[in-house]
Formats: C-alpha cells, sequence, structure tokens
C-alpha cells in the first residue's frame, strides 16, 4: 500500500492545506500517518476556518475533520518517524510553520530522504515552502538550489502583515518565505496570473497556497502513480 507521511504545524496549520490533501490521498487508498514536533496534536489557524472567509460548510467541513480525524488527534513525534518508510511526505501550510516545521532538523531531514528517496516525493505547500530556504544536503548546498518552485508570495505576505511584520495575532512573522527560498537559489514563480500554482521539479513538489491545494493533493497523486 502507498504510504505518505503528513509533517503538521503544532503552532497553526492552514486548513485546507492539510485536510484536502489528507483526504483526497485517503480517499485514494493511501495509508496517511501524522507527525508533529512534539507528538501533541496540531493546531489549525483560526482565520483557515472563518466562516466569513472560506464559507460557513466549507469551514464545518475542515473543523470536522480537524476534531475527528484519529490520525490528527493522535500523531507521532516527526523525531520518531522514518521518512525512508513512505511514499511521499507532505508538509502542510499555514504561517505557523514559520516557528516550528521549517526551523525543525527532523523535518527538514524528512524533506530530505523524500527528495532524495528511490521514487519517493515530497510535497511542500504554502508557507511551508520556507523549509526550502532552511535545508541543506551533506555537502552544505541548499536542496533547492537550481530548482524550480511556487509558495506564498511577497505579494500576498504584504496585505497580511503591517508595518513591523506583525501577524493580525500579534506575533511577528520571523521572515518570509519567497525571500528565503530565493535565497537559497530557488527559482521562483509563483505564477500569481493564475488561478492555481503547482510546480514539479524532479521529486520536489510545492504549491502556491491554499487555493492550490487540490490541485497539489491530485499532482501528488499523479506523480505516485508515475512511480
Amino acid at each position: 500500500m502507498t504510504a505518505a507521511l503528513f509533517i503538521v504545524s503544532e503552532e497553526g496549520y492552514w486548513g485546507e492545506e492539510c485536510i484536502e490533501p489528507l483526504t483526497t490521498l485517503s480517499d485514494a487508498g493511501v495509508d496517511v500517518t501524522v507527525a508533529t514536533p512534539t507528538g501533541a496534536p496540531p493546531v489549525i489557524d483560526e482565520r483557515s476556518v472563518d466562516p466569513d472567509s472560506v464559507g460557513k460548510e466549507f469551514a464545518e467541513h475542515i473543523l470536522d475533520v480537524h476534531e475527528t480525524d484519529e490520525r490528527l488527534q493522535n500523531p507521532e513525534k516527526i523525531a520518531q518517524v522514518d521518512a525512508n518508510d513512505y511514499d511521499a511526505v507532505v508538509f502542510p501550510g499555514g504561517h505557523g510553520t514559520a516557528w516550528d516545521i521549517n526551523q525543525d532538523r527532523h523535518a527538514r531531514q524528512a524533506l530530505l530522504q523524500a527528495v532524495a528517496g528511490d521514487g519517493s516525493k515530497a510535497l511542500v505547500v504554502c508557507h511551508a515552502v520556507g523549509i526550502l530556504g532552511f535545508t541543506r544536503e551533506a555537502d552544505g548546498s541548499f536542496l533547492v538550489d537550481g530548482r524550480e518552485v511556487t509558495g506564498f508570495p511577497n505579494e500576498w505576505e504584504e496585505d497580511i502583515l503591517d508595518d513591523d511584520d506583525l501577524m493580525p495575532d500579534g506575533r511577528k512573522l520571523p521572515y518570509w518565505v519567497e525571500d528565503e527560498v530565493k535565497a537559497a537559489g530557488g527559482i521562483w514563480d509563483a505564477e500569481l496570473d493564475s488561478e492555481t500554482s503547482v510546480t514539479v521539479d524532479g521529486d520536489l513538489i510545492t504549491a502556491r497556497g491554499p487555493g492550490s491545494s487540490a490541485a497539489a493533493a491530485q499532482t501528488l497523486l499523479d506523480e505516485l502513480d508515475a512511480i
């Protein structure tokens, strides 16, 4: 059976970016395991389930899966799972990833293993793409150097942060995804004129944001079927 590991933030994951791929892969028969940095249940960003922003029915669906899915409620610890045991490793986005997943050495190692593995894939979504700005190969080079990627763009970040880079909840965002990925050598194109943005470069799949989650999940399934 095809298996996927989801590495999810305890600081605030974006609902659609986790739930859409998780349910899509599960419905396709993929065996999904969820892991978080400490093994505590992941925390959902309240903005991603705001009925006024995403719609009442959709918000209720996302919350229902978040609250009832046993894999989300009883995750593994990242340090205790081996990415080599999975066909895919998925990194849902959300601003919260800036404070935990993207800075976690075990998460970065899982990403390296997924991209370097024999036929395995990595899907990295939205703010989680920031992990590429901190993930280095054994020789010190950045994993993303020379790779084509998409992710959460500066243009969208400007609409969320104030002039001091403070989030609506008062937290200061430590870095901007686009800046870090470009600085690490990534070939960045968030395709702002397109409704969705999913980029495949070898075994690395990146997706721009919430609206690209469904396309990203299907792209991952297509890539896994091609193995």
